[in-house]
């Protein structure tokens, strides 16, 4: 029975916006250090003994992203993607249903969330290691933090002496929390788990039958993609299971839930707050990052990742500079930005979804000007890349080589640019440019018409296997 980390990789980018996005959630950018949160679990897990290839639950539109983060590190994985949010219920459900099919149902599932900051490696593996052997027992484990401090934005298990959960409970207020740390017996809830797959399924079967059968038939009705990387579970039945955690959905409802204590030098880094409070900072308190200018500044987080940022007299204050957003509010306030990026939502603003730096397969755009008749885009084609054979309906293309050299295919002429040298794409005309060097390439890119949308794109053929009309 060997232990099979499932690594939930999905969620969308809301509390830590304007950095993360829906495109560009919190696990895949570098918060601390050289690696991203989703980074540093892969090297983890990787440290467990007995561990396979991790699983990762991952969208569909995080698809490629995420495998560049995974071969960037120089690891393997397998993914499973998801063509709809339906939380973790579905994701793990989905994950243990799938290892099933694969005929490992004996194995230990480890369900790892990817955004989270774990710095004790070793009472980590000694952690995975008792909850291995309690779930081999036939118990569903869940991971117990020892509470630091009294905190109000977490949810928390109350366990006996033994490890036997008595129950979950909601995030309480201040006074309940404090009540909670100085009894011993609550434990933060940290989102981890483990089970054996065949005892999990059984009990989702149970307890939680609308997600066991739409997920079971999710992987009964999914596509494997050639070379076995990717995984997808079918829409239309992942569709019909109900949106619910994990926890929710069976870990308050079984009896047969236990809990492992640990302390891990654990963060979920929910916030700008609780990023502030686990970065290095200065002497006045502050964590600061990029171009940044300051005066009289105490206790606060200030990043600037487009241009300079000054600031003068602020005190336990949140800045923070993307391209194309600037965020100012009170540290205190951070949890407040996730209404902000839902109001962005609601009045159909661009900037909740992605950053004018978009990743694709081959490579990233970065949206330099925007106007109602034409754009201007800088593309970065990754060595040996190559965009898909396309044509567009309502837009004309002009390709500048700003540095690299380009094959391009316009029409029927196959050409070899250098830098400074151009060349013009009419509407309807069949097209691809690729990379065939060792080194970037840097394309300016002008669109002009009517329409500019990303979904204008007609595709005949594509070496990431994406349809027609897809944005992707």
């Amino acid at each position: 029975m060997a232990i099979q980390p499932v690594i939930l990789a999905g969620g969308t980018g809301t509390r830590l916006w304007p950095l993360s996005r829906e495109l560009y959630p919190k696990q895949v950018i570098r918060l601390l250090g050289e690696h991203s949160l989703l980074q540093n679990t892969l090297l983890r897990a990787a440290l467990i003994p007995e561990a396979r290839a991790p699983l990762l639950v991952a969208s569909e539109q995080q698809r490629f992203m995420i495998q560049h983060q995974v071969q960037s590190l120089g690891r393997s994985a397998r993914m499973l993607l998801e063509p709809l949010a339906r939380d973790t219920g579905a994701a793990v459900c989905g994950a243990a249903a799938f290892h099933r099919a694969c005929g490992a149902a004996d194995d230990v599932l480890l369900i790892l969330p990817a955004d989270h900051l774990i710095r004790r490696t070793e009472a980590f593996l000694a952690a995975v290691a008792e909850a291995a052997r309690r779930a081999r027992e036939g118990h569903l484990v869940t991971f117990g933090l020892i509470p630091s401090r009294p905190e109000t934005g977490f949810g928390y298990i109350a366990a006996d002496a033994g490890g036997q959960v008595e129950r979950f409970v909601e995030k309480p207020d201040l006074e309940t929390a404090k009540a909670y740390c100085m009894s011993g017996r609550y434990l933060w809830n940290s989102g981890m788990f483990a089970f054996r797959a065949d005892t999990f399924l059984a009990e989702m079967a149970r307890h939680a039958p609308g997600i066991h059968a739409a997920m079971t038939a999710a992987v009964r009705d999914g596509s494997q993609e050639e070379g076995g990387a990717c995984f997808t579970f079918a829409k239309a039945a992942m569709a019909q299971s109900p949106s619910i955690s994990i926890d929710h959905a069976l870990m308050e409802k079984t009896e047969h839930a236990v809990v492992v204590r640990c302390e891990l030098g654990w963060s979920d880094i929910g916030s700008w707050q609780t990023l502030w409070e686990v970065l290095d900072k200065d002497e006045n308190g502050n964590a600061v990052t990029g171009d940044v200018l300051l005066s009289g500044v105490r206790d606060s987080l200030i990043r600037a990742d487009h241009s300079l940022l000054a600031a003068i007299g602020l005190e336990k204050m949140l800045v923070m500079q993307s391209a194309d957003a600037v965020l100012v509010a009170p540290l205190a306030r951070s949890q407040e930005v996730k209404q902000m990026v839902a109001e962005l939502k609601q009045r159909g603003r661009s900037e909740y979804h992605c950053h004018r730096q978009v990743f694709r397969p081959w490579g990233s755009y970065t949206l330099l000007e925007e106007q109602p008749r034409f754009q201007i885009k800088r593309l970065s084609v990754n060595p040996g890349a190559s965009l898909s054979l396309q044509k567009h309906r309502f837009r004309h293309e002009h390709w500048v080589v700003v540095s690299g050299m380009a094959t391009v295919q316009n029409g029927t002429d196959t050409l070899t640019l250098h830098e400074d040298e151009s060349t013009h794409i009419p509407a309807g005309t069949l097209h691809r440019l690729a990379n065939n060097q060792s080194v970037p390439l840097e394309i300016i890119e002008v669109q002009i018409g009517s329409y500019l949308g990303e979904d204008d794109i007609e595709r005949f053929e594509d070496a990431y296997g994406r349809r027609s009309g897809s944005a992707d």
